[in-house]
């Protein structure tokens, strides 16, 4: 049996960055050796692509590996990749990672890769579009706004009025299109919604503001192209007002409990509204939603992502093991699904 070259892509120009040199690496490490040949590639944050080795590999920081890129790593040109790699596994995050953006170049390149495609990968990097689309389908979603930086700096009391009106306080603003909870506020008084969309607005030209959950929050893992397999849900809990980015990746900073403590017609309900949303997002290959049990047993769904974080403490392995996979297992189904869906495609994924 032929070896698989994958091309395994870390870094990258967004501020995950480091989230996702820590998914790269768990990836690198336990990829099957007897089915596939790995290759690191890192992104650097002016988007160009190095062929890095195993020393840069681990090294603690992106900080640490830029500056070492020029003498111990080799600058591949994106027209070059076919050459070097059979795949891409896009372990990349954040803008410019998992928005379509590489998705759109690999299609260029003619490069199968992990996850959905350009359209999936864009709207669901954009949480008030994912949203649409996702009322349209009939699953809850939190009330919301967006809001554009012009509109505020014309207009901050009109804004002002329209969080207060339509989403209601205490709420949450933060900018539509990042992740890892960069740039999020938790705004309970409306003499707050200021500072909370100047944060926001430092990320990005628009502001979601959304009505405060207050439930179960849950992540849901779901594999699958045309025949969706949803693994256990897990719930996230903190001590924060929100999970915050060490909440995700720093270990011991936050519960990540699978099963979620709910009774079995619950896990069964969140997996079938995730499948849902995976459906009408067109989701491909594998993806993680996440969401809020509020009520008792209303189920909405937040932030639909076509990645997940990879580091040695995501809940992604969690899911995994209760189904009974090992690291290395799931990343060799995650490879198949994709091949699968790119070889049944005509046109982009």
């Amino acid at each position: 049996m032929s070896v698989l070259r994958v091309g395994v892509l870390l870094g990258g120009i967004s501020a995950e960055r480091e989230a996702s040199l820590a998914s790269g690496r768990q990836v690198c490490v336990h990829l099957n050796p007897q089915k596939h040949e790995t290759i690191p590639l890192f992104m650097d944050p002016d988007g160009r692509i190095w062929h890095i080795p195993h020393k840069l590999l681990i090294q603690n920081t992106t900080t640490d590996i830029i500056a070492r890129l020029e003498g111990e790593a080799k600058r591949m040109y994106y027209e070059e990749l076919p050459s070097l790699i059979d795949f891409a596994f896009i372990a990349l995050h954040g803008k410019y990672g998992d928005d379509g953006c590489v998705q759109g170049a690999l299609e260029m390149l003619g490069l199968p890769y992990t996850g959905s495609g350009v359209l999936a990968s864009a709207v669901c990097m954009d949480k008030h579009m994912a949203h649409r689309v996702l009322k349209q389908a009939g699953v809850e979603v939190a009330r919301e706004l967006l809001v554009e930086d012009l509109d505020w700096e014309e207009d901050p009391e009109g804004v002002r009025q329209q969080v207060v009106e339509l989403v209601g306080l205490p709420c949450v603003i933060k900018p539509d299109r990042e992740g890892s909870s960069i740039g999020v506020s938790v705004v309970n008084e409306e003499s707050q919604i200021e500072d909370a969309l100047r944060e926001a607005f430092s990320w990005d030209n628009l502001a979601l503001v959304e009505e405060l959950l207050q439930g179960l929050e849950f992540s849901c893992i779901v594999l699958g192209n045309d025949e969706l397999q949803p693994m256990m849900p897990t719930e996230t809990a903190t001590t924060n007002e929100y999970l915050t980015y060490e909440d995700k990746y720093m270990p011991g900073q936050s519960q990540k409990i699978t099963p979620a403590r709910v009774s079995k017609e619950l896990l069964e309900k969140i997996q079938q509204e995730v499948m849902k949303a995976y459906r009408a997002l067109g989701m491909m290959n594998y993806g993680r939603i996440d969401g809020f049990l509020v009520d008792g047993d209303r189920v909405l769904i937040t932030d639909p992502n076509t990645s997940s974080g990879m580091s040695p403490s995501s809940f992604l392995f969690h899911q995994a093991a209760d189904m009974g996979m090992t690291p290395a297992m799931l990343f060799d189904r995650m490879i198949d699904l994709a091949l699968e869906a790119h070889a049944a495609k005509r046109g982009p994924l």
